[in-house]
């Protein structure tokens, strides 16, 4: 890396739009060999705010294309029952939802440094405080397909309670509110996820189109009066499959002024190098603006990924090498996240 690449990186607020680090049960204040995230790794990394995403349910074989709901074969479920969280092992994804967000309170507890994002007041508070306290790191809490809410309205009140701010609709496969890409049906929203869409807007809960149809992308994108985001993901245009973007959503996500969480995994960018990465982005800068492109490893997500989160200033560098300018480098290192988080949060 280059000296330039390492000041911009570190001088710059960085935003990661989906990680999936509260389902392994692993002591996320100690550096860890294992895994892709943990707090002192991500303070290594220079991150601002890191979004953890919830997942709660997933068919066993789970795969880009063709899934049916997981039953009683749930790696989710199988996983909690591993790691002896009990609540979480027998109780459905309501319950695995209460185990990840009693993870993430748990960690703001023990590290007075660590602030969880709920309202918009919280990343102004954040942002003004990393002027004094560099440690000073911002959390969000997201759920990963809308069957953590179990079929009743009334969950995402619950959600929203919890701390949840940033929502996907569907996951790996088809659920009572929308369509997955890789489910079988793949259709679009129904009228509980139109209803739950109309509800996340009124609350400030940023909706996630990553997993969604491409049915369900343009229901979402005929209705939203806010900015959506797709937390992790990639585009059509360098790596064509179920998991990745066309031009067309990619244009429908930017003039809701919302942002496209570029992964960094080989579903997401057909490679892992940073350079597959920074080739993604820059498509994705060129089609739509600098403004709409944002980082979203999908870290500790079934992932293999090569560079971890202390390293992220590879990615800084492989951008720089795609001939992005410094101040987009920037918006797309985390300017652009926050203020999308800015206009969706709750005040």
């Amino acid at each position: 890396m280059s000296a330039r690449a390492v000041e911009l990186h570190h001088s710059s607020a960085v935003v990661d739009l989906h990680a999936d680090s509260l389902l392994f049960g692993r002591d996320l204040t100690r550096r860890s060999a294992f895994g892709h995230t943990d707090l002192p790794r991500l303070r290594a990394g220079g991150v601002t705010v890191q979004v953890f995403g919830v997942a709660t349910s997933a068919p066993l074989g789970m795969n880009i294309d063709h899934n049916e709901p997981p039953g009683h074969l749930d790696t989710i479920a199988m996983l909690f029952c591993q790691t002896a969280a009990l609540h979480g092992c027998l109780g459905g994804p309501p319950a695995r939802l209460d185990a990840q967000a009693a993870r993430l309170g748990d960690l703001v507890a023990r590290d007075p440094a660590l602030i969880w994002i709920r309202t918009s007041a919280d990343l102004a508070a954040l942002r003004t405080r990393r002027e004094r306290e560099p440690e000073a790191m911002g959390a969000l809490l997201g759920i990963e397909g809308a069957h953590a809410l179990g079929s009743d309205p009334a969950g995402l009140d619950r959600a929203f309670a919890l701390g949840v701010r940033m929502l996907g609709l569907a996951h790996f496969f088809d659920n009572d509110y929308a369509g997955s890409a890789h489910g079988t049906a793949k259709g679009g929203l129904t009228d509980l996820g139109r209803r739950t869409f109309a509800r996340m807007e009124e609350l400030g809960i940023a909706a996630d189109l990553a997993h969604l149809s491409p049915a369900a992308i343009d229901d979402v994108l005929a209705i939203a009066t806010r900015p959506v985001v797709v937390s992790h993901g990639g585009v059509k245009g360098t790596c064509p499959n179920a998991r990745t973007l066309s031009d067309e959503h990619l244009r429908g996500i930017a003039r809701t002024g919302g942002v496209v969480g570029i992964g960094y995994w080989k579903e997401a960018v057909c490679g892992t190098a940073p350079r597959d990465v920074a080739r993604a982005i820059r498509y994705a800068v060129d089609l739509v603006g600098d403004e709409h492109v944002a980082l979203g490893s999908d870290y500790d997500g079934g992932t293999t990924v090569s560079f971890d989160t202390s390293q992220l200033a590879v990615l800084t560098q492989a951008m720089l090498d795609e001939g992005l300018p410094d101040a987009s480098v920037r918006r797309v290192l985390g300017e652009n996240a926050l203020r999308v988080l800015a206009a969706t949060l709750p005040d």
